[in-house]
């Protein structure tokens, strides 16, 4: 039965993603390594280690998708790292003057940035062959000459694979935006004023312009790589090369750069959260009731453009998103951890019947897997379509569960695997994610709503909490409630959802039960 509001919705899970550790081996091509990396153990199947050579005028937005796609490999158990050659630069050379040692002509200024590209490609090739899988090399790369070095150093000497990644922007107003908001900021400009700095910045790409030689099919038709478009208006691929090349393409495929803000929740508070027990598909309490209300009411009035509500298929997320006034879809993909065997037992009770497995979950909870369920390293990867979605997407309210939230919260802050077990997820509390230049901010709204704690802090160490990471927390204040909640008759009762505490209606304000 489906019990969320009469807004159509879809199942939307796409094409599963599996991960690298759990495909199966061609013996011929792929290599395991085990390496030990973010304090946890993760076997990742790679056949040969990449280099990912970004290519660009300056403010095209390499460094953005040099980080974001680092972040997304790191969340799948790719082992990645950016090298970023404006560092490398700083570090070689004095105080940053002006533009002019960016001209071609300035031959002194052509050696250091020359040594430098080949001190970054050293060190890539160095950390690649000491366990990283996939490294990240953000530089301008603009002419054929410096893309034939990186070819030989990575490629013909070392026997990693290259892929390159050109950014093409020809929209002056992107352009601008992203000097404004990223590079007169950059360590190069501390001592200038923003005017200055974007007058010194505009006439730096001006010297880059005169020797840019762009990826060509026909001039370079041995490399693999893709070219984008305007942040995603168009996409050229050319020679890609294998699984993770493939995967690459995809995930780049689906960026954009638009403003958004996704919203994450976890369903109100459950009876089997008062009962303490895991799993399950248990009906909202009352507080949880109160909760979908508060929620509904304080969605709507945002009254945000072209919102998407996306809920898993367990009815306490269905209850608590259906008096939100916005179209609905189900994921069975943002379904809670499966606990397996102990689905619906406490935590006392798992330990009690199941010591060992209570015990290894504690070691490594990332790893370790439910007798018949999954792992968060199973949910991560249940996970994937969800993210690719939400890159796609404007703005989004996801009403899930802890683990899934906790996954997302991860990819979304570049939380290690030894930390995403760990990120708490309150219940009746709204997180609120908006993307930034090179990164995401987040803020959290807590209602006051009287919920239980379900978060098991990490056995010897602090757990990863909101305020340790700097989050902005915006306390909803008690009168919150008499202000923006309303009563409604007996008829009103009729309407929406019956859960067994109280209704929310469909359409208008959510109602509290009596």
């Amino acid at each position: 039965m489906d019990a969320g509001p009469k807004h159509s919705h879809q199942d939307r899970d796409g094409p599963q993603f599996v991960p690298l550790g759990f495909r199966h081996l061609n013996k011929e091509t792929w290599v395991v390594s085990k390496n030990r990396h973010d304090a946890g153990e993760r076997l990742n199947y790679v056949n040969t280690p990449h280099v990912i050579a970004m290519v660009g005028l300056p403010a095209r937005g390499k460094t953005y998708i040099s980080k974001k796609l680092s972040r997304y490999l790191n969340w799948i158990g790719i082992n990645t790292k950016v090298f970023n050659l404006g560092e490398y630069r700083r570090h070689a050379t004095t105080a940053y003057k002006c533009h002019e040692f960016f001209r071609p002509e300035n031959k002194e200024a052509m050696a250091i940035r020359t040594q430098c590209a080949k001190d970054a490609l050293d060190d890539v090739c160095t950390w690649l062959d000491n366990g990283g899988e996939v490294a990240v090399f953000d530089a301008t790369n603009s002419t054929i000459e410096r893309r034939q070095l990186i070819l030989d150093i990575v490629v013909k000497k070392r026997g990693f694979k290259l892929f390159f990644v050109e950014s093409v922007c020809d929209d002056p107003k992107i352009v601008e935006q992203n000097i404004m908001e990223v590079k007169i900021n950059s360590p190069d400009y501390q001592s200038m004023g923003a005017d200055v700095a974007l007058r010194d910045f505009l006439q730096r790409i001006e010297h880059y312009q005169e020797q840019y030689e762009p990826l060509d099919e026909n001039t370079e038709s041995e490399l693999s790589y893709m070219k984008i478009f305007n942040t995603g208006e168009k996409v050229l691929v050319h020679k890609h090369e294998g699984h993770i090349q493939a995967r690459i393409v995809y995930y780049l495929m689906n960026i954009h750069i638009i403003p958004r803000t996704i919203y994450l929740t976890r369903h109100g508070e459950s009876e089997w959260n008062r009962e303490g027990k895991i799993g399950g598909d248990s009906q909202l309490s009352p507080n949880g009731v109160k909760y979908a209300i508060a929620l509904a009411n304080y969605i709507n009035g945002q009254n945000i453009k072209n919102l998407r509500v996306w809920t898993s298929w367990h009815h306490r997320t269905i209850q608590s998103a259906s008096g939100v006034r916005a179209p609905q879809e189900r994921w069975k993909s943002l379904n809670e951890i499966d606990a397996g065997v102990c689905d619906g037992k406490t935590y006392e009770v798992i330990k009690r019947e199941f010591p060992e497995q209570f015990e290894s979950r504690d070691r490594d909870k990332f790893a370790y897997r439910y007798p018949r369920g999954e792992s968060y390293e199973d949910l991560v990867a249940r996970l994937e379509p969800v993210i690719m979605e939400l890159e796609r997407q404007g703005n989004v309210l996801v009403v899930s569960h802890q683990a899934v939230h906790r996954c997302l919260l991860a990819y979304f802050l570049d939380k290690n695997s030894e930390e995403l077990p760990y990120l708490e997820v309150p219940l009746h509390t709204l997180i609120k994610l908006t993307p930034v230049a090179y990164g995401c901010k987040m803020e959290q709204i807590n209602f006051p709503i009287e919920a239980v704690n379900t978060h098991r802090p990490k056995p010897k160490d602090l757990p990863t909490s909101f305020d340790s990471m700097g989050i902005k927390s915006t306390n909803m204040e008690p009168g919150f409630l008499e202000d923006r909640f309303k009563t409604e008759g007996k008829d009103k009762k009729k309407e929406g959802l019956d859960n067994g505490s109280g209704k929310i209606a469909n359409n208008g304000d959510a109602t509290l039960p009596t």
